[in-house]
This record gives C-alpha cells, sequence and structure tokens, in this order.
C-alpha cells in the first residue's frame, strides 16, 4: 500500500502535531479530499445502521480529538466514514497543555497524547456549524459534538460548562457526548463517579426532558467493573442514549515511551473491547456502544461488534492505516 510504505514514512518523519496541522489544512483548504472521495468512499447499503433514532450509512466514524474545531465537516464523508465526532468543545477558548504533547509507539502501533482539549470554544464551533446549515452543506452523515469542561473550571461547577456547551450547540448536532474520561485534564476522571456524575447529567437532562437530542457519555478503560456498573446505572437512570466506550488509557505497562498523557491505538484494543462487553452484559443489551480503541481492520472491528458494539470509531487507527482505512473497514466487514 502505497500509504504505508511510502507516504507514512515520510510523515513520521515529522512531529505528530505538525502531521497532524498539515494534513487537516491540506484536507480542508484545498482539492485533496475530493480527489480521495473516488477511492475511499463507497454505498454500503448492507451495513447501514439505525441506533438512538439516527440512520448511519456504515457504522465506521471518526473519533473525537481528530476534528476538534469542526474544520473537516464537508471532508470527512469523502473519506467514507460513516459518521464523525467533532471536539471535545469546552464553553471558552483554551490553549490545551504545552508541547510536545503527542507520541507516536511505532512499534506497538499506537500514540500517546496529553493534548488538554485544545479548542478555540463554543462560540466559534457553533458559528461555523451555522455558517455549513446556512450554505447548504450538511453532511449526509450523522454529526456528533463531543462536549468537556475548562481547565480552570473547578469540578463542583463542571456541570455548568457542559450545559453551556449543549444549550449552545443543541441545534447543530446530531448526538452529544459527554466526555468525563480524558486523562488529560487535571480531576476530569472524577466526574465519573457519584455526586459529580449528578451534577453532571442532572442540568444536562433538564434542558432536554425529552431527549430530543441524543446524549451519550464517554467512558474510561480503566475503570473497574463495580465502577463501570455505576456508570451504567447513571447512563440508565438519567435516560441517556448510549455510552462510548472508552477514551485513551493510562496504562503504560510494557511500553517502549513513558511519556505521561493517554495511550490509544493497538495498546487500547484488547481492554476497550473488554469494556464494551462489561457494558454490555451489565446493561443487558439495552444501552447502544459505540466502540473506540485500538481498531485498525475489519477483524478489530468485527471484534468489537461482536463485544456489543453498534458503531465504531477510528483515531490512531487513521494515523497508521491511512485515508482508504474506513472504505477497507466496511469491505471487510461486508
Amino acid at each position: 500500500m502505497l500509504y504505508k510504505s511510502l507516504v507514512r514514512p515520510l510523515l513520521f518523519k515529522m512531529s505528530p502535531e505538525q502531521v497532524h496541522h498539515t494534513a487537516s489544512r491540506l484536507l480542508t483548504h484545498t482539492p485533496l479530499a475530493s480527489l480521495f472521495e473516488p477511492f475511499a468512499h463507497r454505498e454500503f447499503p448492507a451495513l447501514e445502521k439505525k441506533v438512538f433514532g439516527l440512520r448511519f450509512p456504515n457504522p465506521v466514524g471518526l473519533a473525537a480529538g481528530f476534528d476538534k474545531n469542526a474544520e473537516g465537516v464537508t471532508i470527512w464523508p469523502k473519506l467514507g466514514f460513516g459518521f464523525m465526532e467533532l471536539g471535545t468543545i469546552t464553553p471558552r477558548p483554551q490553549p490545551g497543555n504545552p508541547l510536545p504533547r503527542i507520541f507516536r509507539l511505532p512499534a506497538e502501533q499506537g500514540l500517546i497524547n496529553r493534548l488538554g482539549f485544545p479548542n478555540v470554544g463554543v462560540e466559534v464551533v457553533a458559528g461555523r456549524l451555522e455558517k455549513i446549515q446556512e450554505a447548504g452543506q450538511w453532511p449526509h452523515v450523522p454529526v456528533g459534538l463531543n462536549l468537556g469542561k475548562n481547565k480552570d473550571t473547578p469540578l463542583t461547577e463542571a456541570g455548568r460548562d457542559y450545559v453551556t456547551c449543549f444549550r449552545r450547540l443543541r441545534d447543530l448536532g446530531d448526538y452529544f457526548v459527554v466526555n468525563v474520561s480524558s486523562p488529560n485534564t487535571p480531576g476530569l476522571r472524577d466526574l465519573q463517579q457519584g455526586p459529580f456524575l449528578d451534577s453532571i447529567l442532572g442540568p444536562l437532562r433538564e434542558v432536554d426532558p425529552e431527549g430530543t437530542r441524543p446524549l451519550l457519555l464517554k467512558i474510561a478503560p480503566d475503570l473497574d467493573e463495580a465502577q463501570v456498573a455505576d456508570v451504567a446505572n447513571a447512563v440508565e437512570r438519567y435516560r441517556l442514549a448510549g455510552i462510548v466506550a472508552t477514551n485513551t488509557t493510562i496504562d503504560k505497562a510494557g511500553l517502549s515511551l513513558q511519556e505521561e498523557g493517554g495511550v490509544s491505538g493497538r495498546p487500547l484494543t484488547a481492554r476497550s473491547t473488554e469494556i464494551i462487553r462489561l457494558v454490555r452484559r451489565l446493561t443487558g443489551g439495552r444501552v447502544p456502544i459505540i466502540g473506540v480503541g485500538g481498531i485498525f481492520n475489519a477483524a478489530d472491528a468485527r471484534e468489537k461488534l461482536e463485544a456489543g458494539a453498534s458503531l465504531l470509531q477510528l483515531y490512531t487507527g487513521f494515523v497508521y492505516e491511512g485515508p482508504l482505512v474506513a472504505r477497507r473497514i466496511c469491505e471487510g466487514l461486508i
């Protein structure tokens, strides 16, 4: 494959964040995505799904974190993705953590990141989405919006940040994800537990008591069974539409690099599948699951689906496998 033999080695000579910004600019500001479209985009009627009331032309989506600022909304369907999740979006703009903050694990086919929710803030993102709507360019695939809190917002006031983002964006997204599981914002993972989680999900449900917008919760892979059970109970209690399993892991046992941050890619594959299987068992299959973590090919995708996922998301697999990965996975699933 040309990408793996020629393009990727050249890209990997640059810093990961430099590659990301360069590739994003090329895809969003040049005809590059349109050139890829005949090779990357296919229709797969047999893979079409309806999940939490939305139609997904195929189950392979772009994970949150790749397009933090909603710059490629019209681009990702051209690369074969059946849906996208944008963000994480916070109420106020923030720069994220200091550079360098993304590290490759080539031997393990993984990444370590400690980005810390860098984004342009909810108003800029909302403005971009409104312009796309007004121009009649809204994509034919579902658009998810991943919501977070600002780094300097106290945990006791985190619910306010999530509500602020949801209120501003509720008419600009097809589904919404509450991100309380990134390891790169101090204390954020504490929000997955007990009163903290109630202080977020309760106010969000009050804003949309009828559940007119699907609301999901993204969880960490490092929770134990009792913690996952608590989260699953909260999801059902607040009538959320689903769970995204999982975020990156802080487990770096045996890795060739021990940088601070969350690990994605192959080192996460087995654990994220284990969490998906656990969530399905604890909820009796009642709660749809978006499976994410170490999906590189159709075999990985099939394993996640058989474990209980309804939909899938890629990030690191996209980096390592290239722009045709979504199409190849769908072809393998067929």
